[in-house]
């Protein structure tokens, strides 16, 4: 028998994207899987596949990676660490952002090149269909209609279940929802950074999956003597687990993605799940940056 313990990222609760696609809602991201700059192999694939292993272990049933990743290396490592994949494992992959370089990300988004990479994300992963893909970016130099029109079109033959997005505004959204169903978007946010909380309170509105990527990013909140710190201490956690409750504490529609090259890392962040806050705790972690 499986218990919490065991598996504590059933604790986080659950969100079903699209609303047929039920995941634990603290899952696991894999950029960090990759070399430094997000190239190349890892300096460890072995303990890059224990990770990913583990987290599936420990219930993270919603695994987010983009062919951007290495790039190629993190969906290579997902099928050799994962496949078969067990029946209640979400992948979401992403494509739009081209690298030719450590650090060096640039959008591209047409049609053709869309196409090109779902249709390897597929080999890669595989996958018949892809549950989430993502675009990872806008192109400016290309019409959103066409950008999201050829997932849509994917999506039509059956290749991709559902569509989201990275990196928008709620007039991008709302811009791409003319041309098709996007059921997530996938921002920067986190207890430091709420820029993007405007986007994040019209997709709770409206049931729309909210990815957080940078989820850890604390910063100066995590220094000695600060109030996460002396929080964590009080609650006997870590201050990046104080920070992961308070993102799944913060919306019903918050998919938590925390990335780790360490299985120990790994397991501190997933016991995030099982920390209670009480209100007293929400309102002293969220008003530590107002």
């Amino acid at each position: 028998m499986t218990t919490t313990l065991q598996r504590p990222a059933d604790r986080s609760g659950t969100f079903s994207i699209g609303g047929d696609l039920p995941v634990n809602r603290l899952g696991f991201g894999t950029m960090q899987l990759t070399g430094p700059g997000v190239w190349g192999d890892p300096k460890d694939p072995d303990e890059a596949v224990r990770v990913l292993q583990r987290a599936v272990e420990l219930g993270a049933t919603f695994i987010d990676t983009a062919d951007s990743y290495g790039p190629y290396v993190a969906e290579d490592l997902i099928k050799k660490a994962l496949y078969p994949y067990p029946g209640d494992l979400v992948i979401a992959t992403k494509a739009g952002l081209t690298r030719t370089g450590p650090t060096i990300w640039k959008a591209v988004g047409r049609p053709e090149y869309l196409r090109q990479e779902a249709e390897m994300s597929l080999r890669r992963l595989g996958l018949e269909r892809i549950d989430l893909f993502q675009l990872h970016r806008i192109d400016p130099q290309v019409p959103l209609a066409d950008q999201v029109g050829e997932l849509a079109l994917l999506q039509k033959e059956g290749k991709i279940r559902h569509i989201g997005l990275s990196e928008v505004t709620i007039a991008d959204l709302q811009h791409a929802q003319q041309t098709a169903t996007i059921v997530s978007v996938q921002n920067l946010f986190n207890l430091a950074n709420r820029a993007a909380e405007p986007l994040l309170d019209h997709a709770a509105a409206h049931g729309i999956a909210f990815i957080p990527w940078y989820p850890l990013a604390t910063g100066a909140l995590a220094r000695e003597g600060g109030p996460l710190q002396q929080l964590a201490t009080r609650l006997g956690a870590t201050p990046s687990q104080l920070a992961l409750a308070w993102l799944l504490h913060r919306s019903p529609v918050m998919l938590p993605i925390p990335g780790t090259s360490s299985v120990a890392h790994l397991e501190e962040n997933i016991a995030a799940a099982t920390i209670t806050l009480s209100d007293n705790d929400v309102a002293a972690l969220t008003q530590a940056v107002r």
